[in-house]
């Protein structure tokens, strides 16, 4: 008997516990049931407010846009707030497209870095050279080689300042071979110089007699027009240097390039001699008064030239025998410059008319000037004897 009532009260009591469970269970049923059913119904009143809010927008936009699409639909007058909330939602920031725009705009109004000053010898240069005239050559050609040249034959160098600005003036008439042969040398010197240059080719028009010195006057002028240029170097055209150290600039003293020509056996042929190639910066040539205009035919205008810079107290710079040599292109004397008989009487009498002939006296007529690759040609007529 009490082993069968022990059983009864275990099943009673299992059967209790059973009843509790399955009412528990039954109880987070609902409650899940509950609250899954209530945050369908949130979420159906969202989405119906925001279907309602776009029809709402959809059909403000329509109504506010009327005007531009039928003239029979009624216009809409804006309140002043929502006015004013159309134009805040038109200040749009910039695009990123746009703000490079910007910034290109910045970087130009920015001023440019300055350079530093080239150094007084150029680490380019390379010493003695070879000269030869034997193979001939074209301005195309040299034009290849010379990438770097602007037009009217300008050039800068590109990571210094250049130490001086040089206008290099050459008398000219008729001589086109001569000419390539100097474009061909004298450029690629040049720049290894580094110098701020310009070349410019004077030529006389017309078949008077030839006027050396004239032309000299005018392109000091005419280079003048084109640019601040501070030192000239007057240069024959067929003349070449035989090593670059010998820089085609100005000093204290005006200078004399040409030094050791071959045709005078590579020396001087007296002390005062001038001719060929020289240099002066602006001061020197306007303390002289320029050249002279009146030496008409070939020579005496260099001996001139000397006489005017010795009045004035100044002296002749030179480099060595070495670095000053040079080569000239033979050829026969030019016609229409035969030599002047009257420049002996004319060079004992430099003193006398310096300061009445010269650049202050000066007149000629520009025929045509052209900007080519390689140089400046500048056609004058100087006039006559």
């Amino acid at each position: 008997m009490m082993a069968g009532g022990d059983s009864s009260v275990k099943f009673l009591l299992l059967h209790r516990t059973c009843k509790l469970v399955v009412l528990l269970c039954f109880l987070h049923i609902s409650v899940t049931v509950f609250f899954y059913v209530r945050s369908l119904d949130v979420r159906f009143s969202f989405v119906q407010n925001q279907q309602h809010s776009n029809v709402s927008s959809m059909q403000t936009n329509r109504v506010r846009h009327a005007g531009f699409t039928s003239g029979t639909e009624p216009k809409v007058v804006l309140t002043t707030k929502e006015v004013q909330t159309t134009k805040e939602e038109h200040r749009e920031e910039p695009k990123a497209s746009e703000q490079p725009k910007e910034e290109k705009k910045k970087k130009e109004v920015e001023p440019e870095k300055k350079l530093e000053k080239c150094p007084e010898t150029s680490p380019l240069l390379v010493g003695p050279l070879r000269v030869e005239f034997t193979s001939p050559v074209n301005l195309d050609q040299i034009k290849d080689q010379n990438p770097n040249l602007q037009p009217g034959g300008r050039f800068r160098p590109r990571d210094c300042e250049a130490v001086m600005k040089v206008a290099i003036i050459i008398p000219f008439r008729k001589r086109e071979e001569h000419l390539k042969f100097w474009l061909f040398y004298l450029h690629p010197i040049l720049q290894r110089q580094q110098l701020d240059y310009g070349v410019y080719v004077i030529s006389q028009d017309g078949d008077q007699i030839f006027n050396r010195a004239k032309l000299l006057n005018v392109g000091y002028l005419e280079a003048l027009k084109d640019y601040d240029y501070e030192c000239f170097v007057f240069s024959d055209v067929d003349l070449i240097p035989m090593d670059d150290r010998n820089t085609y600039k100005c000093f204290s003293q005006p200078r004399h390039l040409s030094v050791s020509m071959d045709k005078f056996g590579f020396r001087l042929p007296y002390n005062q001699y001038f001719g060929g190639v020289s240099s002066m910066s602006k001061e020197q040539y306007l303390k002289i008064n320029g050249f002279p205009n009146n030496y008409w035919g070939w020579g005496g205008e260099d001996d001139d030239i000397f006489n005017r810079l010795s009045s004035k107290g100044m002296s002749i710079s030179r480099p060595s025998g070495d670095v000053g040599k040079c080569r000239m292109i033979h050829h026969d004397r030019d016609k229409k410059n035969d030599p002047n008989p009257q420049r002996f009487d004319r060079i004992a009498h430099t003193r006398d008319t310096m300061h009445k002939d010269g650049i202050n006296s000066l007149s000629y007529q520009v025929v045509k000037t052209e900007r080519l690759d390689l140089f400046t040609k500048v056609t004058v007529d100087v006039g006559k004897p």
